[in-house]
């Protein structure tokens, strides 16, 4: 009692985490646009490291699924779209449609995340959390997993920033320590493994 004590946040670490929040909605919003309506938040995780949806659906997305969802959250990002937070009644956010949690309880005041300009926003959520400014903040968004957690249930897993860039900096380094055991270009990988099987 009585020490006097300094108090502070880690920038980096919640910069990590904040766009990976607000990737998380993107991706959200990009799911139920791919796979359909019926796609619906069951849980999720929001770590500096890295962001785990969980969602509603009955079978395996495809890997064309993932990429055209991947592809879609990289062109929001890319876009800039404004991201902004507006207190409002519940009877008014539900009345302009945010998403909610499933089973969650509201009270008769909420906060909703907008990305995108009002007359197309591209998502629209009642979050209580900490957003980018814009999407390009974000930065890469990688989907490194995907898979069953139970019945109707999927989980994505998935990469913004800094530790997409790390990510892509390792799979580049082992596409060029593969190119050069086989005598190849990275380009020239694919063909050269080909050949060695054929031989």
């Amino acid at each position: 009692p009585g020490d006097t004590v300094s108090a502070s946040v880690d920038q980096e670490r919640r910069d990590d985490i904040i766009r990976n929040h607000t990737g998380t909605h993107l991706l959200h919003a990009a799911l139920r646009n791919q796979l359909g309506k019926h796609v619906q938040q069951r849980g999720s995780l929001v770590a500096p490291e890295r962001l785990r949806f969980d969602f509603a659906h009955d079978e395996k997305v495809s890997p064309n699924e993932l990429r055209s969802i991947e592809s879609e959250v990289n062109n929001i990002i890319l876009a800039n779209y404004p991201v902004w937070a507006e207190e409002k009644s519940l009877t008014e956010a539900r009345k302009e449609g945010a998403m909610a949690l499933f089973g969650e309880k509201y009270s008769d005041e909420v906060r909703t995340v907008s990305v995108g300009a009002n007359s197309s926003r591209y998502s629209y959520e009642l979050c209580g959390g900490v957003h980018v400014h814009e999407t390009s903040e974000i930065g890469p968004f990688i989907i490194v997993s995907e898979g069953s957690v139970s019945a109707g249930v999927r989980r994505v897993e998935a990469l913004t920033g800094r530790a997409a860039v790390q990510y892509m900096q390792q799979k580049l380094d082992t596409l060029n320590y593969v190119a050069a055991q086989l005598g190849a270009t990275p380009g020239e990988t694919v063909q050269r493994l080909k050949g060695l099987q054929n031989e």
